[in-house]
């Protein structure tokens, strides 16, 4: 979640190429235009942007979270010339026309940086009961990585307002990962989509993955929203959230108490470096790598980014540790709970069983007592799901594979959002009732 470590932005990588892809400012075109193609809200498939291997073709979507690319051998669904031609597990064959919409390009201001994005609106008869929605990116540097959930969202009856974050694709600014500009910049746009669908909407609120899930809250404390839904964030801090990893870690590699203990150690170590920005805890951390030794383990482990200061030799990580690791403005000791505490709008937290990017346990347990307390929280656990809500398959040195969007999740999120829950959603699990 904090775009550190080589393996975290592999795994991010594998979920942006999962759900990438949308017409903004900057989007190179594609053979057929990006967009959702079907026959209404319940039979269609969303088109992306050009796919990149392994995948070929152009990236597709469907509701029930099969995804790849458009030229990989037994792709179900092709297209060409605006036309998605589906072949169904039954084998019939479907031709599928691009579900219109209107999308409307804008440039708008926040803290004196100009941010580019757009509004995706279902096509037809104004309704003045649509929700609004505004897409809160994660931590991936490219822009509006998440945005095929524009379209996903569309097609069910929803506008949607995407936006390029600041530093990326046609936007201005530095990228940061600072979520207090982060949370002004989202409340900017709601604002602009706001302006830009003015009699068009009703209830109007913010989605955010991953990183989102720590600055959409927040910005819903600075922007009248009606609704805030966060998909496989945390409510821990990103000091915390290393320690976790760092303990799942060494909770799946069956180490003794003693090495657990250790673990310990480091993850207190890193967050002093971290914590003062790297003035003090250099002595803690030459401990605890004299005390690990050459121990096995210590070879592999990660966290978010502990692991990699472990590794680094004492006089690397003085010259150019916090150059390294402490570059974006990163919040550590953030208090998203504090900031939790402050809504009084419906909360929507959807938790991957299985999430190695952001450990869930804490969250959980802080939603629980949230919600406790009479927070309206709606909190659903998809078992057996990594990080972005997707399935998995487990290599042989342990490694993972993201394999699809679990089926469930993207017809929760829409239906969530326009306050239509009912039905099943795959495997899911509601938390609370």
């Amino acid at each position: 979640m904090l775009n550190l470590s080589d393996n975290k932005k592999k795994m991010l990588a594998i979920v942006a190429a999962a759900i990438a892809g949308v017409a903004l400012p900057g989007v190179a075109s594609a053979a057929c235009t990006p967009g959702a193609y079907g026959t209404g809200p319940d039979d269609f498939v969303v088109l992306g942007t050009p796919a990149t291997a392994p995948a070929t073709g152009q990236r597709y979507l469907f509701r029930s979270g099969l995804r790849g690319g458009t030229g990989d051998a037994g792709a179900p669904v092709t297209c060409a010339d605006d036309i998605a031609v589906y072949r169904a597990p039954d084998g019939q064959v479907k031709r599928w026309p691009r579900l219109a919409t209107r999308e409307t390009k804008t440039s708008f201001d926040s803290d004196a940086t100009r941010l580019t994005g757009a509004l995706i609106e279902p096509a037809g008869p104004a309704d003045p009961k649509r929700p609004l929605v505004v897409l809160v990116h994660g931590s991936e540097r490219t822009m509006a990585a998440a945005a095929i959930y524009g379209h996903m969202l569309a097609a069910q009856g929803i506008s949607v307002f995407a936006y390029n974050k600041r530093g990326t694709g046609t936007s201005e600014g530095e990228y940061t990962q600072n979520f207090e500009l982060l949370a002004d910049d989202a409340a900017a746009a709601l604002r602009e989509a706001r302006r830009m669908a003015a009699g068009r909407f009703g209830r109007a609120g913010y989605f955010g993955g991953s990183q989102g899930g720590w600055v959409a809250p927040l910005a819903a404390t600075r922007s009248p929203a009606d609704f805030v839904a966060v998909g496989f964030g945390l409510v821990v801090s990103p000091i915390e959230e290393d320690r976790e990893q760092l303990l799942d870690e060494a909770r799946e590699k069956h180490l003794d108490a003693v090495a657990i203990a250790q673990v310990e150690r480091l993850s207190r170590a890193t967050a002093q470096l971290v914590r003062s920005h790297f003035a003090t805890g250099y002595e803690a951390l030459a401990q605890v790598r004299r005390e690990i030794g050459n121990a096995p383990w210590a070879k592999t482990i990660a966290g978010e980014y502990s692991g990699d200061m472990l590794r680094m030799s004492d006089a690397d990580l003085r010259r150019i540790g916090r150059a390294r690791f402490d570059n974006l403005e990163l919040i550590w000791d953030y208090d998203a709970e504090a900031a939790l505490r402050k809504l009084k709008v419906p909360l929507l937290w959807v938790l991957a069983g299985e999430d190695r990017e952001a450990p869930i346990a804490a969250t959980q347990a802080i939603l629980s007592k949230l919600h406790a307390a009479g927070q309206p929280i709606d909190a659903y656990l998809f078992p057996d799901t990594d990080h972005g809500i997707v399935e998995f398959r487990t290599n042989a040195d342990g490694s993972r594979t993201a394999t699809r969007i679990t089926d469930g999740y993207l017809k929760l999120l829409a239906d969530w959002i326009k306050g239509d829950v009912r039905g099943s959603y795959g495997r899911v699990e509601k938390l609370y009732r």
